[in-house]
Order: C-alpha cells, then sequence, then structure tokens
C-alpha cells in the first residue's frame, strides 16, 4: 500500500537563539507527519518540544534566532515565506492551539468577533457567514449556549470553555496541520479527558495532521499515533507509540516512562533519571544524555550518535527487546 505524501517534513533542523550566550535549542531534528496522523513530542522540560512547534510557525524573533535546515509544510518551504505569504500560511495551513488559552485571546474583544476575525483574515467572506461560521465551530467544539458564548470576553470562561474556544479558533479556517503545545496543562483531570478525546475526534474528523506536545504519557498515548522522545534538542528515539512505551530502544525513553506514579510499584521509591539536562549554550562533543546513562561507553562521550531508522533510535547502546525487563 502507498504512503500518503507527508504534510510536515522536517529535515535536519537546527536552531540557536543568539545573544551575549547562544543556546542551541534545536540540534538536527528530523520527522515526518502524514495527513490523519497524530505526533506525540515527549520529553523534559528544555527539550526542544515547544520550540519546534514555534518554529514550524515561524514565531521565534528572527533578529535574535538563527536557523539551518529544511521545514515543508503541505509543500511549501516554511523558512523561505515572506509577508502576506507567511501571513496566509499562520492560521491557513497551520494553526497553534497554546498552552495557556487566556494568554493567547485578547482581554478586550469577545472570544466570538476573534474567531469571526480569523475567518475573514484567511477567506473573502462578509461578516454574517464569519459569524455563522464562529457558530459552527463552538457548537462543534461542544462550548453549550453557543449564541451566548460568541459575545462572551476571555475572562468570562472557564479553563475548559477558554480551551475549547482555542481549538474553535484553530480548526475555524481548516488547516492542514494543527499544533498543540500541552493542551491540557492547567486543566483538572477530567476537564484534561474530554479535551483530548474532542481533539482526537475532531482530528479524525478533518483528517489533518496533528503535533502534540506533551509532558503526560498517557496523554501522549491517548492521542498519538506515533511517539517522538526528545532530549536536548534531538530527536533520540520514534515509532509507533504503542511500541515506544512498551519497548523502549533508548535509556532515555525508558527512564522517562519508568519515572511514572503509575509504574512505581507500591511502598518503593519513585525511579529518576540521575543528574540534569545539559546546559545547551556549552557544547557536547559526544551524547549529550551520556553523563545521566548508566549504559554509557567510551564512543557516547566521543561522538553523538546517528538516528538509525530501523530501530528508530539514536544511541550506541540501544537497549534491546529481550532484555528490556531485565
Amino acid at each position: 500500500m502507498t504512503l500518503p505524501t507527508p504534510v510536515v517534513q522536517v529535515s535536519d533542523l537546527h536552531l540557536a537563539f543568539t545573544g551575549a550566550r547562544s543556546a542551541h535549542a534545536l540540534n538536527g531534528v528530523s520527522f515526518e507527519v502524514r495527513p490523519g496522523e497524530v505526533l506525540g513530542l515527549l520529553g523534559e522540560s528544555g527539550s526542544g518540544k515547544s520550540v519546534t512547534l514555534r518554529a514550524l510557525l515561524r514565531l521565534h524573533p528572527e533578529a535574535r534566532t538563527r536557523v539551518s535546515g529544511r521545514m515543508f509544510v503541505d509543500g511549501q518551504d516554511v523558512l523561505a515565506l515572506r509577508g502576506r505569504g507567511l501571513q496566509r500560511y499562520r492560521g491557513g495551513t497551520v494553526s497553534m492551539v497554546f498552552q495557556e488559552p487566556g494568554l493567547a485571546f485578547d482581554p478586550v474583544y469577545s472570544v466570538g468577533a476573534q474567531i469571526a476575525e480569523a475567518v475573514r483574515a484567511h477567506e473573502p467572506v462578509d461578516r454574517a457567514i464569519a459569524r455563522h461560521r464562529t457558530l459552527q465551530m463552538l457548537d462543534r467544539v461542544q462550548i453549550p449556549q453557543a449564541r451566548r458564548r460568541y459575545d462572551a470576553y476571555p475572562h468570562e470562561l472557564s479553563g475548559g470553555m477558554r480551551q475549547r474556544a482555542m481549538i474553535a479558533l484553530a480548526l475555524a479556517c481548516r488547516p492542514k496541520l494543527l499544533l498543540a503545545d500541552e493542551p491540557t496543562t492547567a486543566l483538572d483531570a477530567t476537564v484534561q479527558i474530554q479535551i483530548l478525546l474532542l481533539l482526537r475526534e475532531l482530528q479524525r474528523e478533518t483528517g489533518m495532521a496533528v503535533i502534540f506536545v506533551t509532558h503526560d504519557i498517557g496523554a501522549a498515548v491517548e492521542v498519538s499515533d506515533r511517539l517522538a522522545v526528545m532530549y536536548a534538542g534531538r530527536i533520540v528515539e520514534q515509532g509507533p507509540a504503542e511500541r515506544v512505551v512498551k519497548a523502549p530502544r533508548h535509556p532515555y525513553s525508558a527512564g522517562l516512562l519508568g519515572a511514572s506514579v503509575n509504574a512505581a510499584p507500591r511502598g518503593r521509591p519513585l525511579p529518576a533519571i540521575p543528574g540534569a539536562p545539559p546546559d545547551l549554550a556549552v557544547p557536547v562533543a559526544g551524547c549529550p544524555f551520556a553523563p545521566r546513562c548508566g549504559r554509557a561507553q567510551r564512543a557516547c562521550s566521543v561522538q553523538p550518535p546517528a538516528f538509525d531508522d530501523g530501530p528508530g533510535v539514536a544511541c550506541w547502546a540501544p537497549l534491546q527487546p529481550l532484555s528490556l525487563s531485565a
């Protein structure tokens, strides 16, 4: 069976924030996402997950950011976009659900007016049609009393309702790619589940590609088809979600998955990865995880391992499937 052409093709992406101390936030990131597929990005804070999403939208300040590599979304060279082309790309081709919708919405305009404005910015429709489309989207994301909520300001909505409105805003212009940056972090457990199920349902209805960033392994497994584990601005492991969770090949993936309350036996200390992530302003000669890795070899401190598409891991001493329980 022939696979569909990827919506997202990122190859050898490097990104550094320049200044008094340059921080190399992304170091050779490569991945693809196909139509109707959800790619989950996992990793500690500072691993490069949110930086990757913002790079796809070109949100980093160009004066203080140095970028190299290739990013193609729906056939468009993202790094070559300028002016009106970049404006049409943002929201029209790619949309984003931010971590804190209370900060993403403008507090002086109603929620409905902001969604309708986004529709009119990308499509040649009048106010009446934009309003009708907005009401449809508010209904679609299961916001009760959509006509009343249309005129509500962001502070008048609960956290869960604001997040649903943020999803409506992101999907209003029918994007090919949705970027979800920890969309359930600030919500209680019950609302988190509702939002995750809603995102998955809408993704299946529209057939769009999704990149989902989260610290919650359970959430990642719930919505993702494939997982990519990031560390120090690199993808260290990538593969089908079930395989990565049940049989991780990279020691960092295994440590990340093992440091879970659900996985820990009752009465025993929670297993943790020793040490701390590296300072991205300091160049690393070998594998950046080597100082924290119990399987590190001499080669690990000399040269960073290349990503092997076969097992889907970048490691000089990957875990073997039969030894995972040892």
